[in-house]
């Protein structure tokens, strides 16, 4: 079933979820089993992040480094379907440009179409550890937009080769990611909030945020879209705090602010057990007060942190 489809005929708000592929030598059965912890809840969909290769410089016998790309997490797209088929719930892959050119991404998507999996959240992706600045593969793209446009391209039947006999229509519903607080290579959000409008009138059906730690940020962001002319669901992410460390981790990695509040709570905290139940009580207030302001519903980050998940959408849902 399509995430639009869901999210058109839903009586209540959803709860929704993104698990991180295991690293590669790994096998599936810890995330599948943090799939089992929140399947119990019902959840809408499950989303599948995907992660582009990334460079390492491995030293030589002769003392030199020698620069190799490797890919630590793949199998999104098995996972997916796996997921997809074990326990009979939507699932979102997550398809980003990073790392493919076009034609791989037309590959990635009738593989996607074939196994059933047909929610994609489309994301440019980040730079690669190490590099400062996203740079597209040769005849890839710099903008998720351009990646939406391909999706809508073979919803209508219209693939790279334009030779191709008895090209089949997809039938894809096709998300993307918006930032309450700005991506962090826009400009300002004014341009920001465009980029997303465009992505929308692209072929983009709806819309999951960021994680932010203050909803007033969200709430300021949808006013904000909607006043743009963006009309289609917007859905808000949000992410408990694990550990002290997310505090300087989150802000540099996802650029986002976190409250004098929950930084002076987390402040205090001395052990881990309580920076963790920090983290489940700030959660619980923000997807409560969500609910209440009426939002669609809360998609939650979970990055291994399923058991602290659990007890949030236990409380709310």
């Amino acid at each position: 079933m399509q995430v639009i489809d869901i999210l058109n005929e839903a009586k209540k708000p959803l709860f929704t979820f993104e698990l991180v592929p295991p690293l590669k030598g790994s096998d599936a059965q810890s995330l599948l089993g943090s799939v089992r912890e929140l399947a119990q809840f019902e959840p809408a969909y499950i989303n599948v992040t995907n992660h582009q290769q990334e460079v390492v410089y491995l030293e030589r016998e002769d003392g030199l480094l020698e620069r190799r790309t490797v890919r630590k997490r793949p199998g999104t797209i098995a996972l997916s379907a796996l997921i997809q088929y074990t326990f009979n719930i939507p699932v979102v892959a997550h398809l980003i440009c990073g790392g493919m050119d076009s034609d791989q991404l037309e590959d990635a998507l009738v593989e996607l179409n074939f196994l059933g999996i047909e929610n994609i959240l489309a994301l440019r992706g980040d730079p690669p550890n190490g590099e400062k600045r996203f740079v597209p593969m040769k005849g890839g793209y710099a903008h998720s937009s351009d990646l939406v446009k391909q999706i809508t391209n073979l919803n209508e039947g219209r693939y790279l080769d334009s030779t191709l006999q008895d090209g089949r229509k997809t039938h894809f519903c096709t998300g993307v990611a918006g930032y309450p607080e700005k991506h962090a290579e826009a400009p300002n959000l004014e341009e920001d909030i465009q980029m997303l409008k465009y992505k929308v009138e692209c072929g983009a059906q709806y819309i999951v945020t960021q994680m932010f730690f203050d909803n007033a940020v969200f709430y300021r962001f949808v006013d904000d879209c909607r006043k743009a002319g963006i009309t289609v669901p917007i859905i808000p992410g949000l992410k408990p705090i694990g550990s002290k460390r997310d505090l300087a981790t989150i802000p540099q990695t996802f650029h986002v602010d976190f409250p004098s509040e929950l930084v002076q709570l987390l402040n205090k905290a001395q052990k881990l057990s309580e920076i963790r139940e920090i983290g489940v009580y700030w959660c619980t207030k923000q997807a409560k007060d969500l609910l209440e302001h009426g939002v669609p519903g809360v998609h939650f980050y979970t990055l291994g942190k399923a058991e602290s998940v659990s007890r949030i959408v236990r409380e709310v849902f």
